[in-house]
């Protein structure tokens, strides 16, 4: 088949921005013709990255993918403004310069954050008459409500009826709605999506973190039987890191430490609630760059997933979880949902209530209990699980199946006839 990619996010950018990439380089590696459209790498620090100078458009070959780049305002930061110029320049410039190469297409597969790129999608499925499978990485509006990026008060409101009513078209226009969580299907059959289109497809890992050379434990002075914590990601609203730093000044095994690796909103407040509580064994670590990521996953015996209760968290799928079975570490989630639903059926998690410190000090006291050994061999079920279930090789067999299924429906087929 001939395959679109169409995506804000693309390497050389990295984290959850890689993922697309990964699909395309297993797509082409299942013998398809791949065409990616996407931006010019910016993220997460809105500069462009090394080796790129902006242009309109600007063609690259990657192996048997070729890559159409067009311009955007580069941004990501607190300002909203400044990410509307990000999302919607993208929008504009790949509905201007880009949806040519996706011309002739068999598929397109769309990921749906930002929603801006229904310009774009929508000109290709109706114009150029090429089917969509929708991938929804994240939920729209909820994750900008849940962000508090919108504010409050009526006009915040009108906003957020506004995009609703936007990805209600964006999922009519869709062959195929695929989803990265069961919850997030549950709830958008809720708001009217046909469950005939619905797909459960779980998003992959940069498994490039299950490679490393060593960990940071000489680094940070951690002694050899210190059962190590990490958090690693953005330090915001969503994340409910507050109680996490209540729990750990609870516990007072002198083998624990958290390492909180990240940047965010709430940064300087979660570390004067460490210095207020005399949560001694807590360090932040700032921003880490991307190439010592693989080595802060091997520093932790456990990872920390964490979702505020209420809203998004019933049916988030955090990619952390996915990054931590990959690399083979174990996992403590304070979530509901999904999220601890995989924690548990992995074998490789022990779970909390969200918001609740008494609850996750408890399994803080557990980590320390199982030790280091027990922790790697909850690490190792993570990983077969990970294998199993969400690894890049099976997303892209997904993937693949859900496209052609697109390709093969008698009324595409019908309605492609009649052009």
């Amino acid at each position: 088949m001939r395959i679109g990619l169409l995506t804000q996010w693309y390497d050389p950018e990295p984290g959850p921005a890689a993922l697309p990439g990964m699909l395309a380089a297993a797509l082409a590696g299942r013998g398809h013709e791949v065409q990616v459209l996407t931006g010019f790498p910016n993220y997460p620090t809105g500069r462009l990255a090394s080796g790129y100078r902006m242009a309109r458009r600007r063609d690259e070959i990657d192996g048997a993918t070729r890559i159409r780049r067009v311009a955007l305002y580069p941004s990501h930061d607190r300002s909203a403004m400044r990410r509307v110029a990000n999302y919607g320049s993208f929008a504009v410039s790949a509905l201007v310069s880009g949806t040519p190469a996706l011309r002739g297409l068999d598929a397109l597969w769309v990921g749906n954050s930002p929603i801006s790129v229904a310009l774009p999608m929508w000109f290709t499925r109706y114009v150029h008459r090429v089917p969509v499978l929708l991938h929804v990485l994240d939920l729209w509006p909820d994750s900008v409500t849940a962000s508090g990026f919108l504010g409050t008060g009526r006009a915040s409101l009108m906003i957020e009826r506004g995009m609703a009513g936007w990805c209600g078209a964006m999922y009519r226009s869709a062959a195929r709605v695929a989803c990265v969580s069961p919850g997030a299907a549950d709830l958008l059959a809720g708001r009217g999506v046909p469950r005939e289109k619905l797909l459960h497809i779980p998003m992959w890992a940069d498994e490039t973190l299950r490679t490393h050379a060593g960990d940071l434990r000489a680094d940070l002075g951690l002694r050899a039987d210190q059962v190590v914590l990490v958090y690693a990601g953005a330090l915001g609203e969503a994340q409910g890191l507050d109680s996490l730093i209540d729990a750990c000044a609870r516990t007072s095994d002198p083998r624990f430490v958290c390492l909180i690796a990240g940047s965010g909103t709430t940064e300087d407040r979660l570390r004067r609630r460490a210095e207020a509580a005399g949560a001694t064994n807590v360090r932040f670590l700032g921003q880490l760059p991307r190439d010592r990521m693989p080595a802060l996953m091997a520093t932790g015996d456990a990872h920390y997933v964490s979702l505020r209760r209420g809203g998004m968290s019933a049916y988030t799928m955090p990619s952390k979880v996915q990054a931590t079975l990959a690399a083979g570490r174990a996992l403590l989630v304070a979530a509901e949902g999904d999220a601890a639903a995989v924690a548990r059926d992995s074998g490789a998690g022990i779970t909390a209530r969200p918001g609740d410190p008494d609850s996750i000090a408890d399994a803080l006291r557990e980590l320390c209990d199982l030790g280091r050994e027990k922790l790697e061999l909850l690490g190792q079920a993570g990983r077969v699980h990970y294998d199993r279930v969400f690894s890049v090789a099976v997303g892209a067999e997904r993937v693949e199946r859900a496209l052609r299924e697109v390709v093969e429906d008698p009324g595409f087929k019908a309605s492609r006839r009649r052009r």
